[in-house]
Parts: structure tokens; sequence; C-alpha cells
């Protein structure tokens, strides 16, 4: 009978007497090697449309030479100091009170085991396992969630007498230059001119899938606000299993003329438009402000040149698809402006006992 039995005798081992004294209830079931956790970054191009991500990591696997044992056949020993269990239990008196404490084995040095330097296997070098390369195929679904975990049973790291180990990769969206995400919708801010604001026009959307872009008509008569949010249905991002697809929310942000843009005359002329308090016989004080020519930009141009189908040759071999805007309740409106201003929170996720570990993407 070891010490730790002796003792369990005496305190209950894993009862109520044992956890007041420092008892534990011992585990149950057969023991399992470590777990591999691995980081999967994606694009969102992939969430929504599914791919297959070849992954290579290393892991340990028992060693084919010696079948686990480390060395020749009858050549491993139990190590006699410990019994084979790698650690020493001690009790220390300390007056009325007993001290109970482990310690690595000094004879085995934690391996329970003794071979000696003749007898180890030249292959794993006594250690029983040996480092070997796997290649996994990682399913990406349609419309997975970031922080979705996938697990590879029994892939991960094999060791003698136990269990292998598993392998989980948790999927990490990375950031999108053009939209953002929020469940199975997507955001999306366009940049117009007033022009087109006001009289209408034709915003180009490069969506997601290849060769796929969204042609967004302004109606003449539908005044675009600054800040405004309208939606398109059923352009966001599929969901998982069913694939249903849910909403674009586009934001606009109307673009003003600089300084200058135009002549005193013709700004009457704006006036009298926007205006219609005022009529361009009250407008002869305005003739006295003097106004400054603004120098060419040359080739440099704003975004909204695609509002007006001046950038349309660009597209060309794409497919277009029209598309009209429909109006925002006020829950879209929160949900929208919610997700300009959010940071999602880091999160390790890592669950206990688990390792990170770096894969290589093929």
């Amino acid at each position: 009978m070891n010490a730790e039995d002796l003792f369990s005798q005496f305190f209950g081992g894993g009862g109520a007497f044992g956890s007041m004294f420092g008892g534990q209830m011992r585990e149950q079931g057969p023991k399992k090697a470590r777990t591999i956790h691995h980081v999967h970054k994606v694009s969102l191009e992939d969430i929504y449309q599914g791919k297959v991500s070849k992954l290579a990591l290393q892991k340990s696997v028992i060693c084919p030479d010696c079948s686990g044992r480390g060395g020749k056949e009858g050549a491993v020993k139990q190590c006699g100091g410990c019994g084979g269990a790698g650690m020493k239990t001690m009790m220390r008196q300390m007056g009325p009170m007993i001290q109970r404490f482990q310690t690595v084995c000094p004879d085995c040095q934690g391996e329970g085991e003794i071979i000696r330097e003749k007898d180890r296997c030249r292959r794993c070098k006594g250690k029983k396992t040996i480092v070997e390369r796997k290649v996994l195929h990682v399913h990406v679904d349609k419309g997975v969630k970031n922080g979705q975990k996938i697990d590879f049973r029994g892939e991960g790291d094999q060791m003698p007498g136990v269990l292998p180990g598993d392998v989980q990769f948790e999927i990490e969206q990375k950031p999108h230059p053009r939209f953002q995400r929020k469940d199975d919708d997507l955001f999306y801010e366009a940049k117009i001119d007033l022009y087109t604001a006001l009289g209408g026009g034709t915003v180009y959307i490069e969506h997601l899938a290849d060769k796929r872009v969204l042609k967004v008509i302004i109606l003449p008569g539908e005044v675009i606000r600054p800040g405004e949010i309208k939606m398109i249905r059923g352009e966001g991002m599929p969901s998982m299993r069913h694939h249903n697809p849910g909403n674009l929310y586009i934001q606009f942000e109307v673009q003003f003329p600089e300084r200058g843009f135009n002549t005193a005359d013709e700004i009457k002329k704006l006036e009298a438009i926007l205006d219609p308090s005022k009529s361009p016989e009250d407008l002869n004080g305005s003739q006295d402000v003097t106004m400054k020519d603004v120098p060419a930009q040359g080739d440099k141009k704003a975004d909204s040149d695609k509002v007006k189908g001046t950038k349309k040759n660009l597209y060309e071999g794409f497919h277009l698809e029209e598309k009209y805007l429909d109006d925002v309740d006020k829950s879209g409106q929160r949900r929208a402006q919610g997700v300009a201003g959010q940071e999602d929170d880091e999160e390790d996720g890592v669950p206990p006992g688990a390792e990170r570990m770096q894969c290589a993407s093929q």
C-alpha cells in the first residue's frame, strides 16, 4: 500500500473529509492526450462562398520502430522509486498536522521507466514518440460564424497508454476592406456626389462572389440625405446550414462640392431651384460676392465617379445585376448604425488543457 492510499484510508480519499484535507477524486475513464488548438483565419469571400482549406500541422505519433516502448523489448524497466508514476508522494509532520506534497521522481526524472542508454530506440531516442507532419482538410461551410469551432477527433498527439488527442480549428473572420458583417447581414458605405443624391443615378457595388457586381439604381426624385441608410433584400450573407441570405444595408455619404465650384450667376440658379421661398429678384445682393476658380485636380477623382456610371467599363466581363433600394425601419437603422461603431471583443476561447499550434496553409 502506497502513501497516498494510506492517507486516503485515514482521511476519506475523495469524500468530505478528503476534500477538507486536500484529497481529490481520482479521474474516471481513460486518459487522453492534449488537444491541439489552431485559429484558422478566413476571408469574408470564403465564408460567403464556402471553401475547403488544406492545413498542415506537426503532431506526435507512436514511434513505429519500438511501438512506443522507447527501447528494445524487455529492456524497459519500471522505476522502483516511484512505481512507474513518475512522481513521488511525500509526507511531512508539522506539529499536529500532516503535510502531503508531490515531487518529480529523481530516479527516472518523471518518466516512470528506466531504459539504459545502449538499449534506447535509435529513432525516438527513448521518447516513445516521433514528430509527424499531418495534412487536414478543413471544410469552411457557407455562412460559418466567427468563432465557430471545427473538431477533428483523434487527430491530435499520440502517447503510449492514452487515447489520441483532438485537433480543434477556430474560425476567425478577417477584416474586409468594403463590407462589415453582423450575423447574416452585410453593411456597406457608399460615396455619392450631390447631383446623384438629388437627381438619381447608379452605384456599382462589387459583391463577395466572383465577377458579380450590383448595379444599384437611385431613382430620380429619391432624395438621398447624408448618412441615410437603405437596404437591398437578400444580398447579405448566407445563413449556416440552410444558406438563407440576409440583407445588405447601404449607408450613403454625400460628397459636397469644394469651395468655388461654381460662378455667382450659376449659384443664383441653384438657389432659385432649391430655395422656393426666394425669387431670383431677391438675390441681387449676391453679385457683390467674388469667387475664385479652383485649380483642376488632374486625374484624381472621388469614388463617386462610379455613381454616374462613368466607371462602368471597369466591370467589363462582370455579371451586373440591377437592384433597387428599400427603406429601412427604425430597428434596421439602429442595427446599421450600431455596426459602424462596434468593436468585436477578443476572446481566447481555448478550452482547458488545449494548446495553440501554428499550421501551414496549402
